[in-house]
């Protein structure tokens, strides 16, 4: 029968809310920097079951984590493929091609890419990350407290200075309902403690890919689970397994010389032992010769075979790529072998996972940047601009070309029957950031070629000097 959890743990259950730093709530003066002793409290003796990642092992530790390639690779992967190929912003109407030609503009000038690149690896090291936006009133208390309504009155043109990313230590939540299940703010911070400083939520957006049940929120700090956390016990297997492959290559040959060891006993016999193995340890090369006594000795070489160490060192390090979901060739490295061997139909699947993270983590605080851009930028916001997520997959040159010759065919055949029009047409060439007519000018249609058939006095024969010309 299992123990209490609170025996199991030493006395402290993992539904204890976590306690953040020293200064970050305001309730004692003191500058930013952690308590190692308060974070660490889950990897000591007792807490052992930390290893297997039922605990939160606090902010401390999971930096440290960030120094291990193992753990820092998978989070740094993940978030720079759901940010590398970034959106096409677009809208409806021809009219609004200058908006979102300054909107997508506005977006590079603040580095709106780069932040939730840095966000997602936030996510992935700690559980949770944050994007302050800076309207100007960092100083102003009570102003941080209030929330930041999407109007052109509380947001003006020019007032928005920028975004910033925020590590969860230096955050803890300030309030939100824990008795009515049925309220909008069920364990959901209306806002947060940053230094002493109540910010509202709508003013630090908060990301959190993989959230908790309720029940274990408070011991998590309101955050969620860390990839870290999620690939330690993987992680420690592949250490291990890597650390004894390596002692196991170094000490695969051993030679023993049976003797006789009661001479030990005898005055002066450790001794002599000691001097008989120094000697042979000294002599011992692949060009030297080792003698032993042929009454009293014996050589015995015992050798550990190493034919399926690679095999175990390979599956261990593999595991890691399991439990994140990132295909082999991407985070190690390794290729598939064989014949006709790819890796593609992996990547298409990990390709399409990485695009319901995207729209999962990225999709709402993504459309209220971009609406409080737009009215730092225009006064209002224009709804039926919207952001779209531009695909991870690349064709080849081949499947390109087929595509793009099916795509002229059909547009042909909507232009011939007056489906739309060659400047319709036209546009969404140069609107193909792919496309090599992409900044094509829309509004320099060239002539339709004529028709030869159709002006007085062709030739109908495809012969001249026939007789049937006209």
């Amino acid at each position: 029968m299992l123990a209490p959890v609170t025996e199991q743990v030493g006395g402290r259950t993992p539904f204890t809310p976590a306690e953040p730093p020293p200064g970050v709530t305001g309730l004692a003066p003191a500058m930013a920097m952690d308590d190692a002793a308060v974070y660490g409290w889950a990897m000591n003796g007792p807490y052992a079951g930390i290893s297997e990642g039922l605990f939160f092992p606090g902010y401390p530790y999971l930096a440290e984590l960030t120094q291990r390639p193992e753990y820092r690779r998978i989070s740094e992967i993940l978030a720079k493929d759901m940010t590398r190929r970034w959106v096409t912003v677009t809208a409806t109407g021809d009219e609004k091609t200058d908006r979102v030609a300054r909107l997508t503009e506005a977006m590079r000038k603040f580095s709106v890419q780069e932040l939730f690149r840095k966000v997602a690896e936030l996510d992935g090291f700690f559980g949770r990350g944050h994007l302050y936006v800076d309207t100007g009133k960092t100083d102003d208390p009570e102003e941080l407290k209030t929330p930041l309504f999407l109007d052109k009155r509380k947001v003006k043109a020019g007032s928005l200075v920028g975004f910033r990313t925020v590590e969860p230590l230096w955050t803890y939540p300030d309030q939100y309902d824990a008795n009515d299940p049925l309220h909008p703010d069920f364990y959901k911070p209306r806002s947060w403690l940053v230094m002493g400083k109540s910010v509202h939520r709508s003013r630090l957006l908060t990301f959190v890919s993989r959230p908790l049940p309720d029940i274990l929120k408070p011991a998590y700090s309101f955050g969620g689970l860390s990839m870290s956390q999620l690939a330690k016990p993987y992680v420690d297997n592949w250490i291990r397994t890597r650390q004894s492959v390596s002692d196991l290559v170094s000490n695969y040959s051993k030679d023993v010389i049976k003797t006789n060891l009661g001479t030990v006993l005898n005055e002066g016999g450790a001794e002599a032992l000691i001097a008989r193995a120094e000697l042979f340890t000294r002599t011992r090369d692949n060009r030297g010769v080792s003698m032993v006594d042929m009454e009293t000795e014996e050589f015995v070489n015992v050798s550990t075979p190493l034919s399926s160490l690679d095999k175990l060192q390979a599956q261990s390090q593999e595991q890691m790529a399991s439990v994140a979901g990132i295909p082999l060739v991407v985070l190690l490295g390794i290729t598939p072998s064989g014949l006709n061997a790819s890796s593609d139909g992996e990547i298409k699947t990990y390709y399409a996972w990485i695009a319901s993270q995207q729209e999962a983590l990225f999709s709402a605080p993504l459309k209220y940047v971009m609406d409080l851009i737009q009215l730092n930028e225009f006064g209002d916001i224009d709804d039926t601009i919207v952001a779209n997520w531009n695909s991870l997959w690349e064709d080849d040159d081949s499947t390109t070309a087929t595509i793009r010759k099916t795509n002229a065919d059909t547009d042909m055949v909507y232009v011939d029957g007056g489906v739309l029009s060659a400047e319709e047409v036209r546009a969404r060439l140069a609107a193909d950031r792919e496309g090599p007519y992409h900044g094509l000018d829309v509004s320099d249609v060239p002539e339709p070629p004529a028709d030869l058939t159709d002006e007085p006095g062709a030739d109908l024969t495809d012969e001249p000097g026939d007789g049937f010309e006209t």
